[in-house]
């Protein structure tokens, strides 16, 4: 159920609405608009409760309840697009955010070139797995602690905010600690221990969404991270598992302009996973700019024949440099810059 304050509603007004909902032992989301508040009552009777408790309510403009199964993802929670701060970086702006790096950091070498060469084409956030789950037991699994702080050292010595992923709830402390960014795997869209502690925690998330989940199920799954206040999550499409094995996954163009219409969340699109080969990904990636994707999260590695982890997949950097200047044609035909 969401309560929209009147323009200029005082802190007394919005108060007495809080503490109607606690009395009724709700939850409560406040988004602090600058013309006005909008108050979301969670839980799950709230069905149950007549809208007329709130409407009488000196101050509040109307109560609409939400029937989608999510609600702070929701456009209705919050009309106006947000913008999520990734080391000083925005993303969900007029500008697309390219956020490249290897899959996953396999030496100091190896990542310093790499980092050296996407900021050199100009990319804006450094990407880079440290924990790397992986379907054998026998891959490789990434160099752990290790490689976030060669990470953090990256950050240092290339003034690029980092995005690594967490894949342990107990880690998210500690992957916080050297991060920027979390990134929630596909795998674990739907671990709502991780995505708990995730939303407690003081970085900004990017939620990938689950190769065999519908566009709701990822919603009600950002709600998780939502839930403590965090508003800082950004919704990242990778392709989806369907009858289709050309590719290793299918990528939801169309998922872009849904989320735009039903989230106010940032959208990026992470065309190497939906590849799953290096000449696939140009393609790709241009056609999610031109659909209204707010960034791109690419694998670029300094050799990918030599790379431990999907290095089919991964752009080298003359490939990613050229690709750059693709994406400015295209970013700039719909009115957008990177």
């Amino acid at each position: 159920m969401i309560v929209e304050m009147r323009t200029g509603a005082s802190k007394q007004e919005v108060d007495d609405v809080v503490q109607k909902a606690k009395s009724l032992e709700l939850g409560v989301q406040l988004n602090l608009g600058t013309d006005k508040t909008v108050v979301a009552l969670l839980g799950s009777n709230t069905g149950q409760i007549p809208t007329d408790i709130f409407a009488v309510l000196p101050g509040v403009e109307s109560v609409t309840r939400i029937m989608k199964p999510y609600k702070l993802a929701s456009r209705e929670f919050n009309p106006r697009d947000t913008l999520v701060d990734c080391g000083g970086v925005k993303i969900g702006g007029e500008r697309i955010v390219v956020i490249a790096g290897p899959c996953a950091v396999e030496s100091e070498d190896q990542l310093m070139q790499a980092a050296e060469a996407v900021k050199k084409a100009g990319a804006s956030i450094l990407r880079g797995g440290a924990f790397k789950p992986r379907t054998s037991p026998f891959s490789f699994q990434g160099m752990q602690e290790k490689g976030l702080e060669l990470l953090a050292k990256a950050r240092e010595e290339f003034g690029m905010p980092v995005v690594t992923e967490v894949v342990d709830p107990h880690d998210v402390e500690l992957v916080s600690s050297y991060a920027d960014m979390l990134q929630v795997g596909s795998r674990n869209m739907q671990n709502y221990a991780l995505l708990t502690n995730a939303g407690k925690s003081k970085c900004p998330v990017v939620l990938k969404r689950g190769f065999s989940c519908t566009i709701s199920e990822w919603l009600t799954a950002a709600d998780y991270l939502l839930t403590d206040g965090k508003n800082q999550v950004v919704l990242c499409e990778r392709g989806i598992r369907t009858f289709e094995d050309s590719i290793r996954f299918s990528l939801d163009i169309s998922a872009i302009p849904v989320l735009k219409k039903n989230s106010h969340l940032p959208v990026i699109v992470d065309p190497s996973h939906a590849a799953g080969h290096y000449s696939l990904v140009p393609a790709i990636a241009k056609a999610a700019v031109a659909a209204g994707a707010d960034g791109l999260l690419i694998e670029v590695h300094p050799n990918p024949k030599e790379a431990l982890v999907d290095g089919l997949q991964s752009l080298s950097p003359s490939d990613f440099a050229r690709l750059m200047e693709e994406l400015r044609t295209i970013a700039r035909s719909v009115g957008r810059y990177i």
